[in-house]
């Protein structure tokens, strides 16, 4: 095994992908000459040519518009947009076409696509670089959103979405992209979409997080066990639609208090959903009300206080520290 960055590991799936498959096509904004924005699709365009790994005009509403009409003539786009803040220039195609072909064609045609996009804050960018607005496609049905937390699993879950019959809109964290490195296996791996893990048990306390969220939630699970003893199991949702809510209300009926953590604004973030299963599936095993650690209901701010918005390790203890208290 090699270690690697997300943004190895995210070429990696993509040129080995593209080597077994040659209907998976690369498209977007800079991704053929100059690599990506952030380098993801470096090298691929030497390999494969320009016939598979296109770069495109600053036209995010066409970018998506032709991965649509590739899609449904058999081919596999993995389109890039460069900030998921871009993104919303290509929502009618999305939400009008991609997400209900299948259901207005009755089955007759599908979107093999895959929409990779940076998202959330953390390197210092402006805010239509910044959000995280994940609840928007999670909301649509016929969509599914995946969201990674580390190398590995960014890598199995891009092949498996390249290999989805349906469409996937796929949020990279760009605060995780080298962030820090991972041993990531050279041999093809998947990492199924829809099915959360368990990264840490416990039975005190059930701490649900995802993407850049995972690495101060983990912090503060291993902070509670050096400084009350308290044993938090942490879960990482990998898909926030379709959201398998079993996992995660396994656990709160062992450890009866919950703490939800994300970055995406409060209001009518995930971790309302989240909450909601709980308290349909989990209710008379709560001990303590469900916690939520978010960003706040605010435009991101700009770098000079951008690390005020997010949760941090303190934020996530002292909700944890809360919840236990009940």
């Amino acid at each position: 095994m090699a270690k690697m960055t997300m943004v190895q590991a995210l070429n990696l799936a993509l040129q080995q992908e593209m080597e077994k498959d040659d209907s998976v096509i690369v498209l977007g904004e800079d991704v053929g000459v100059d690599g990506g924005v952030f380098r993801v699709t470096d090298g691929l365009i030497d390999r494969f040519g320009a016939e598979r790994v296109l770069d495109t005009p600053l036209a995010e509403n066409g970018i998506v518009g032709m991965s649509i009409g590739m899609a449904i003539y058999g081919l596999k786009p993995v389109c890039e947009i460069q900030f998921s803040g871009f993104s919303y220039q290509n929502f009618h195609q999305i939400e009008n076409h991609a997400a209900r072909l299948r259901w207005r064609s009755r089955g007759r045609y599908h979107v093999p696509m895959v929409l990779r996009t940076p998202y959330g804050g953390g390197v210092r960018a402006l805010e239509h670089h910044s959000e995280s607005r994940e609840a928007y496609w999670a909301h649509m049905p016929g969509m599914k959103t995946v969201i990674p937390s580390g190398p590995r699993n960014a890598r199995g879950l891009l092949v498996s979405a390249m290999r989805d019959p349906d469409p996937v809109i796929f949020y990279e964290s760009k605060a995780l992209y080298r962030a820090f490195r991972e041993e990531v296996p050279e041999e093809e791996e998947t990492v199924p979409i829809g099915q959360p893990r368990i990264v840490r048990e416990g039975k005190d306390l059930t701490m649900i997080a995802y993407g850049a969220m995972m690495r101060p939630t983990l912090a503060a699970a291993a902070t509670l066990k050096d400084k009350i003893g308290a044993e938090a199991e942490v879960i990482d949702l990998l898909t926030v639609s379709p959201l398998d809510d079993e996992l995660f209300v396994t656990s709160v009926l062992k450890t009866g208090r919950a703490l939800i953590v994300h970055e995406a604004p409060r209001s009518f973030g995930p971790g309302a959903e989240i909450a909601t299963r709980l308290m349909e599936k989990a209710f008379y095993y709560l001990e303590a009300p469900i916690e939520r650690v978010t960003g706040y209901d605010i435009i991101i701010p700009l770098f000079s206080r951008e690390k005020a918005y997010f949760p941090n390790e303190q934020r996530i203890l002292r909700a944890a520290r809360k919840a236990l208290r009940n």
